[in-house]
């Protein structure tokens, strides 16, 4: 049974890597072809545009690898069908339970692989690749606004907003809003530049702050000061601040549980960075299922029919969990939905969905 084992693994990480290869040549091209346009503006040369694009590389294959893993798996269950070795297989003891709990470890390995990529490889390649960009183009920001923070210091609450993040770690654009007790805005503070200093402290540099004397009533006037520099103590990391001007996705789970902690211990919405976390958390099942959708080829009876076919069929239902999975996000969000239960769906869906047809094909011959 290890050999059968041995070779269906073989033959399935040959096919697995022909089409990952195909698929990352591809998206590294139209990557490429859209940095082409960015050439020539502060000193990016087209060596750094390559640099850039290959470092984007760990997260495309994170993203790709679950689709690869069906297109792969897919391929070589149709074509031991049609060719009935599979049947040959099944008389020499591959019985149903021992293909799907072969199948299952073969799906388990690459969810650790997924795993891995996307919570360590895939942050780390794409943070260096945003600085590099950012060293040449100028700075590391989100939308028009930059990214918004909130913290809560004794009695008072802090809004921080900060525009960009240059490569060295200095925060561009920075401004505070402070509200006292009863939530009556109480002091602006706003700087050209502000970095990270000790023991919980930002130095700020060149800085205007209007503080409003009598701001408890409504009532009393506005004193301006000027500074070169100031101190100011402040809980917000340099990890928060990182983690605000990047895209949810591009996160570690780590990196998004803790500013998912800081959101909520700031009365902040988190739904949407809980949503994210969860889809982290389950992305990397996605290979057990697209294993669990390619098995129930296997059981099919097709040698007039072309292998192309149901390839291509295969490959459309995971485009389409792909799409649920996208869908099933931006409609959790909007209504509110529990976040796990959001992110587990369509996982579950389509989980229950291939054993179901497993299950039938096997009763069925």
């Amino acid at each position: 049974m290890k050999i059968i084992r041995r070779m269906i693994y073989r033959e399935s990480l040959r096919a697995i890597a022909f089409v990952t290869t195909g698929f990352l040549g591809l998206f590294f091209f139209f990557d490429f072809v859209d940095e082409i346009q960015n050439i020539g503006a502060g000193g990016y040369a087209l060596t750094q545009a390559f640099l850039y694009v290959l470092l984007l590389l760990p997260g495309r294959l994170y993203e790709l690898l679950p689709i690869t893993v069906l297109i792969g798996t897919i391929f070589v269950m149709a074509r031991l069908a049609q060719g009935s070795e599979f049947t040959i297989l099944r008389t020499s003891g591959l019985g149903p339970w021992r293909a799907l709990r072969s199948l299952l470890l073969f799906g388990l390995a690459f969810f650790v692989l997924t795993f891995a990529i996307g919570d360590y490889l895939a942050p780390q390649t794409n943070r260096t690749a945003q600085l590099i960009k950012a060293r040449l183009q100028g700075r590391i920001s989100t939308g028009q606004t930059g990214a918004w923070l909130k913290e809560r210091q004794a009695d008072n609450s802090i809004a921080v907003n900060i525009g960009a993040l240059d490569p060295a770690g200095t925060m561009l654009s920075v401004r505070i809003f402070e509200f006292n007790a009863q939530g009556m805005l109480s002091s602006v503070t706003e700087a050209a530049r502000a970095r990270f200093g000790k023991d919980k402290h930002w130095e700020l540099e060149e800085v205007h702050r209007d503080e409003l004397d009598g701001a408890v009533n409504g009532l009393g006037r506005v004193r301006r000061v000027e500074m070169a520099r100031m101190t100011w103590g402040s809980g917000i990391s340099e990890d928060m601040v990182s983690t605000a001007l990047l895209k949810p996705d591009r996160m570690s789970t780590i990196n998004l549980f803790v500013y998912i902690r800081h959101l909520q211990a700031n009365g902040q919405s988190a739904q949407r960075y809980q949503i994210e976390f969860w889809r982290k958390a389950f992305y990397p099942l996605g290979c057990v299922v697209m294993v669990m959708l390619a098995l129930p080829f296997a059981y099919l009876r097709f040698r007039s029919a072309g292998i192309s076919t149901y390839v291509f069929g295969g490959v459309m239902a995971g485009i389409s969990f792909f799409l649920l999975n996208n869908v099933f996000g931006y409609i959790g969000n909007l209504q509110n939905w529990s976040p796990w239960l959001t992110a587990a769906a369509p996982g579950m869906i389509y989980f229950a969905a291939s054993l179901a047809a497993f299950g039938w094909l096997v009763r069925r011959h």
